[in-house]
């Protein structure tokens, strides 16, 4: 996953002199050393060094750019350079994919500058580095929580940065991810006829996930499985809220084909836990 504009302001602030140091380096011995391997950090200053990493990220190499970073805080703990060797190691190191070392990195960066302006980028890359490894539906969804986790910190410590935004783009994303996953296991125990199970997956996307992309979906699966079961007035009352709020969707169509096959209308009926929904989505009334 690119990182996209948001990265464009920061990038410029922290990597500007990445050219400069490309042409400076490129003809230094250290440069030359690096490339075959044999590097001796205590030889060079943290301004050379922090040098040679800017000028391998120009190369596109972010792994051996994250070393020379490292080096920078490890050989020169309280040069001005530290922190920002800090934090360019956490962006390199996202740019390798080492998630975990990026997390380490960042986390280092807020705990030791809490209040500088780069804070809120270390909690953004922090976030990202659990975000950038969400991957399908199907898999466990842990590393989901932990992006909310970390996302929500940046949407509400840092409400002003330029990254809030995107942070809460992410944040809905991932939150219309988990309630993937309870469709997918609702859908499971639905095509198996375990009817039961699949009604309290669907109603933790309607109770929990409301915002979200799938609350239609699930709507008309509870219709689908609370006749199945014969409870028609759980049904009917899945299908008067789809007739309210999705109404434009396929699922609201494929509901009122259902329930009216079955001479069923769509409406708020008996006293269960879709008729408080009903009164709280569709009337406001939340006592």
């Amino acid at each position: 996953m690119t990182f996209g504009n948001i990265f464009s302001n920061t990038a410029k602030r922290l990597a500007g002199a990445i050219l400069i140091a490309a042409a400076v380096s490129a003809c230094s011995g250290l440069n030359s050393r690096v490339e075959r391997g044999d590097l001796d950090y205590e030889n060079y200053s943290a301004k050379t060094i922090f040098e040679r990493g800017e000028y391998d990220l120009s190369r596109n190499n972010p792994e051996l750019a994250a070393q020379s970073f490292a080096e920078v805080e490890r050989l020169y703990p309280y040069s001005d350079l530290t922190k920002r060797a800090v934090i360019m190691q956490a962006y390199a190191h996202h740019l390798d994919e080492d998630y975990e070392a990026s997390r380490s990195a960042a986390q280092r960066y807020i705990d030791f500058y809490p209040t500088d302006e780069d804070a809120a980028y270390a909690q953004y890359l922090l976030a990202l580095s659990y975000y950038d490894q969400i991957d399908e539906v199907g898999r466990d969804q842990g590393l989901t929580f932990q992006a909310l986790q970390a996302l929500r910190k940046v949407i509400e410590i840092y409400p002003d940065s330029e990254y809030a935004r995107s942070a809460i783009l992410k944040f809905d994303l991932a939150f219309d991810h988990l309630a993937g996953k309870e469709m997918e296991v609702g859908r499971y125990y639905l095509r198996r006829d375990h009817f039961t199970a699949a009604i309290n997956r669907f109603r933790v996307v309607v109770e929990d996930f409301q915002t979200t992309s799938h609350t239609p979906e699930a709507l008309h699966r509870l219709v689908e499985a609370y006749l199945s079961l014969g409870l028609t007035d759980e049904a009917q009352t899945a299908g008067a809220i789809l007739g309210h709020n999705f109404r434009a969707t396929e699922w609201y169509e494929d509901s009122y084909d259902l329930l009216t096959r079955n001479g069923l209308s769509l409406e708020a009926r008996g006293d269960n836990w879709l008729r408080q929904v009903y009164r709280q989505m569709i009337k406001g009334e939340w006592l």
